[in-house]
């Protein structure tokens, strides 16, 4: 018991910390890397076609950055909406869509865009996501599709509209 307490007491601070938590409705969107890290994103941000870029959800009271766990990055990328499955137009403002930028297959960094098919790779193990049909696994040993995050626009901002539509990450099964 007294080895387990401990581990039970660290799980627990992580948990509570703030930057853990998962995306929720009202979250913004800031970049996750670059000259601009840390700055709220706006739709212009984004140029049709793609390429996605990668985002971290901030809590819109608090503005906490949500970037304590890998599994809150957030791909986006901005599509013609005109090309998007319509299950997907809903979900997707001005043809933006957002999705875990965790694969479903190992939990890898899907990271590569093939920009002329318009598709996400995962390139560990070159699993491939259609961003315009909901995240679906179009080929690769990955079985799931990627998590699907809703957006809305709310004062020239990209916002969540709610949590992640699924698991996020490797699911196994």
């Amino acid at each position: 018991m007294g080895l387990v307490l401990p581990l039970v007491k660290a799980g627990a601070a992580e948990e509570a910390d703030p930057r853990n938590a998962r995306p929720r409705e009202g979250d913004r969107f800031v970049f996750a890397t670059g000259e601009r890290q840390g700055h709220v994103v706006v739709p212009s941000d984004l140029l049709v076609g793609g390429p996605p870029v990668i985002v971290y959800p901030a809590d819109a009271e608090t503005g906490v950055v949500k970037d304590g766990s890998r599994l809150n990055e957030v791909l986006l990328i901005r599509l013609e909406s005109d090309a998007l499955a319509p299950e997907t137009r809903p979900y997707a403002p001005e043809g933006i869509v957002a999705y875990s930028a965790i694969c479903t297959h190992e939990g890898c960094e899907v990271s590569a865009w093939r920009a002329e098919a318009k598709i996400l790779e995962c390139p560990c193990h070159a699993s491939l996501f259609d961003p315009r049909d909901s995240g679906r696994v179009v080929s690769g040993p990955a079985r799931k599709r990627l998590s699907r995050l809703p957006l809305k626009i709310v004062d020239g901002a990209l916002v969540a509209g709610g949590g992640f539509s699924g698991r996020v990450g490797f699911q196994p099964g």
